[in-house]
């Protein structure tokens, strides 16, 4: 079992997953779960460009905070803040204080909303780059899991093209991995085959 540590439970998990119980519990319920809900694609889009040289354990310590400032994470609301409302956030303590990154998510909420209105869900939209299915990996080791491929390479250009910032290919693999694009469980983590038979 390269690559594993055992958990306070005797629970066989991914290694990444077990420095706090924040991220067990993300680890256990959400990481690598197939999502087609637009609001929650949109979540994940925006922590994994705060995650930006970031660990996502400090990330998911502020997601409630993060959730609070961003309404909800709702795209329409955060397309339409001011430059008020965004000085507002840069002086917001819960949150990662960074301006480059709060600009790009009310960029990002509007280029959200085209792509909406263009192909009527961003969910039709994004999980066509793994053509509509979870790609199932077969890892024994974290080492073995690349950074980025051909399909968040494919990703990353065209949310570049539209407008999106943030978007680099191993930011998008990073938010493949969450949102059960791929299934980059290790084949001895507990949940990789639940979330195969998904």
């Amino acid at each position: 079992m390269a690559g594993f540590m055992v958990s306070s439970d005797s629970i066989f998990r991914c290694p990444w997953s077990l420095s706090s119980d924040v991220m067990i519990k993300y680890h256990d319920e959400e990481w690598g779960v197939p999502l087609h809900d637009d609001i929650k694609l949109f979540e994940f889009i925006v922590l994994d460009a705060f995650q930006a040289g970031l660990s996502f354990n400090t990330i998911l310590r502020k997601r409630e905070n993060f959730r609070k400032a961003f309404d909800d994470f709702q795209p329409g609301k955060i397309s339409r803040y001011t430059e008020k409302r965004i000085e507002k956030l840069l002086s917001d303590e819960g949150i990662i204080r960074n301006k480059l990154k709060i600009h790009a998510t009310v960029n990002n909420a509007k280029r959200f909303l085209e792509i909406q209105k263009e192909h009527g869900s961003f969910d039709k939209y994004i999980w066509q780059f793994t053509n509509g299915k979870t790609i199932q990996n077969h890892w024994k080791d974290v080492k073995e899991i690349p950074p980025r491929t051909a399909h968040s390479d494919a990703m990353s250009k065209a949310l570049s093209e539209s407008g999106f910032k943030f978007v680099g290919s191993t930011i998008c693999y990073a938010f493949m991995q969450a949102a059960g694009m791929v299934n980059d469980h290790l084949i001895d983590c507990h949940r990789y085959n639940s979330i195969h038979r998904l």
